[in-house]
């Protein structure tokens, strides 16, 4: 069984509650999946879940470079210097990250409003870049666009592979088939 579920903003990718945050049961999940990869409580969006772990593998080992794409609010508007930086792979305290697809969006996107809010500020104006990775470290767009002098005020998943989160609101899923992930 394959799930994709819209994980709202504050809620953890595993099933348990912890330091206030709650987990994913209290979305009425079918039991025995498990989220095949994560976004941290202060993401929000596409996330996989499945009771399949050969699938659950393919879609977190790094060597299989599936796509993940995210729409990331920044402070500040990148110029074209900053994005190249991000498309070419920025190096982290953890390394050089592999290149990426980048694009500053020209508007912002069609999303549910966030709860808190985004806090907006009068002098400092935001923008929207859509980032396509083909790997997946620990807070990896956050800190990318912080290495680059955008930090991220709001971070979205929109995509796995060929799967987007259209349709789903948050906290909604439904039963998807592999070929929705895994299409050309």
């Amino acid at each position: 069984m394959i799930i994709a579920f819209h994980k709202p903003y504050g809620v953890l990718s595993n099933f348990t509650a912890h330091d206030g945050h709650p987990g994913l049961s209290g979305f009425g999940l079918p039991a025995g999946v498990y989220a095949a990869g994560r976004l941290d409580h202060d993401s929000e969006g596409l996330l996989i879940l499945t009771d399949d772990g050969r699938l659950q593998a393919r879609l977190t080992d790094p060597g299989y470079g599936h796509p993940r794409t995210y729409w990331a609010q920044v402070e500040r508007i990148p110029c074209g210097a900053a994005l190249e930086r991000l498309a070419a792979g920025p190096v982290l305290a953890d390394g050089p990250t592999r290149p990426c697809r980048i694009r500053l969006l020209d508007a912002e996107p069609k999303l549910p409003a966030r709860q808190p809010p985004i806090r907006w500020r009068k002098t400092v104006p935001a923008a929207w870049v859509e980032l396509t990775l083909r790997e997946g470290r620990n807070r990896q767009v956050r800190r990318m666009t912080a290495a680059v002098g955008h930090p991220t005020l709001r971070l979205v998943r929109v995509a796995v592979g060929a799967l987007t989160l259209a349709g789903l609101a948050p906290g909604e899923w439904r039963r998807i088939e592999p070929k929705e992930i895994f299409q050309k």
